[in-house]
């Protein structure tokens, strides 16, 4: 069965994104880039809820007009068009982007994701959609790059589980010389 990995950016006080919903702050540095890249490496399709989809979508699609020089650009941005894009959202449309919409039935309908045949599942962002799947047990692998600034507001990069989730760490990674990178894995019973 493939697995849903999360990888998600978070300031030390745990939000993704600032009071006004600014992501200027998670730079993605060289050893960072490659993690995230390593990541990408693993996966055949793309998850994102309705709020990371519209930031992933107005810049990824062009995103090498933007940052033509960006080590990181070159090579997720071929990747990023490529790969099958599924986005979890109720009023969502759909776009030329986007490869499935999932409006309902959450949990079965990413159960039914999860047992297709291909490489894993990466969730990209988001507090509400990751929230959802932790509490359904369908994240396998808790990627987290915590990033050196504080925000003090925003959305949280849990938004609000539903009960305590137990996590096993499985690594600690500084990169960068500035960012750490938490590797979690559920604890199931």
């Amino acid at each position: 069965m493939r697995k849903i990995i999360y990888w998600v950016h978070t300031s030390v006080d745990g939000f993704i994104d600032g009071p006004n919903g600014e992501f200027d702050w998670a730079a993605l540095s060289p050893e960072l880039a490659a993690y995230s890249e390593k990541l990408s490496g693993r996966s055949d399709t793309l998850l994102f809820g309705r709020p990371a989809w519209d930031m992933m979508v107005d810049f990824w699609p062009t995103a090498e007009q933007a940052a033509p020089d960006d080590p990181h650009v070159a090579v997720f941005a071929p990747y990023w068009r490529a790969t099958p894009k599924v986005v979890v959202s109720r009023s969502h449309p759909g776009d030329d982007w986007t490869s499935e919409v999932i409006r309902e039935d959450l949990a079965g309908r990413i159960a039914e994701l999860k047992a297709r045949p291909g490489a894993d599942i990466l969730l990209i962002g988001g507090a509400i959609l990751a929230a959802a799947l932790t509490a359904a047990g369908l994240i396998d692998e808790y990627h987290i790059a915590v990033h050196p600034v504080v925000l003090g507001g925003g959305r949280r990069v849990f938004a609000s589980p539903a009960e305590r989730v137990n996590l096993r760490l499985v690594e600690v990674r500084p990169v960068d010389g500035r960012v750490v990178v938490q590797h979690y894995a559920p604890v199931r019973s």
